[in-house]
């Protein structure tokens, strides 16, 4: 076992969980980005890392990370009811109807496959919840998908700040690849800012640490009125 509790088969769930090709769905959204682009906002690489930047520290990105916290630490102190009040704030806070299904769709369909192809084995700190909350018969509830994240990797004992590091640059890596569809970028200016986006996911994964949902709170006000305004932009690739 490593020293941060991940052995090369923690690593493997946890690549296959935040992989691209895991089936959610994200390379259909955008997260209102395409508005952005829309607007004439984003033309450059520049333009996109500042983009998300603002977004990471002081919006949404910010906003998932403690979710994605406060649903790992419940679900490892096998708190149903801690979790549940996760995932109700992850819906509830949802600044636009295209945010909530954004977050909703890739959520419920994240646990869905997770019960189908990866279950948690019983007896590990957190697999109780997992079982009890997302059960083989019947539909899944909707479900954020940060607090999925947080809830699955718990279930499968993998330490949260990796998850959290892995799930941030996931998110950086699908917004990138949806700049360069849309603005266009060339793919390696979307690396470029993938790579510059390291410190500031290491710095969000850090300055997040014992933060609750009362620490929640967003001012990227440009990204919440893109998000709401992309759902009567004529031309669309992406769902959101």
């Amino acid at each position: 076992m490593a020293p941060d509790g991940l052995d090369c088969t923690g690593l493997y769930r946890l690549m296959a969980l935040l992989s691209p090709a895991f089936p959610i769905g994200a390379f259909t959204y955008s997260h209102g980005l395409e508005q952005v682009i829309e607007d004439g906002d984003i033309r450059t690489a520049a333009d996109l890392e500042a983009y998300l930047v603002a977004l990471f520290r002081h919006g949404s990105g910010r906003t998932d990370a403690i979710l994605l916290r406060v649903a790992h630490a419940a679900a490892m102190a096998g708190d149903d009811d801690a979790v549940l009040v996760a995932r109700d704030h992850g819906l509830a806070l949802a600044p636009s109807r295209e945010r909530l299904l954004e977050t909703s769709a890739q959520g419920t369909a994240f646990l869905d496959t997770c019960r189908k192809a990866w279950t948690p084995p019983a007896g590990r700190d957190g697999a109780a919840v997992f079982s009890r909350l997302v059960p083989q018969e019947s539909a899944v509830d909707p479900w954020p998908y940060p607090v999925a994240v947080g809830l699955t990797a718990a279930a499968w004992s993998i330490p949260v700040h990796l998850t959290l590091t892995a799930a941030l640059q996931a998110f950086a890596a699908s917004l990138i690849s949806a700049a360069i569809r849309a603005v266009p970028l060339g793919q390696t200016d979307g690396q470029r800012v993938l790579h510059r986006m390291e410190p500031v996911i290491a710095e969000l994964v850090r300055s997040t640490d014992a933060t609750t949902l009362s620490d929640i709170g967003s001012s990227a006000f440009g990204a919440d009125i893109a998000s709401m305004r992309h759902e009567t932009q004529y031309t669309r690739l992406f769902r959101t």
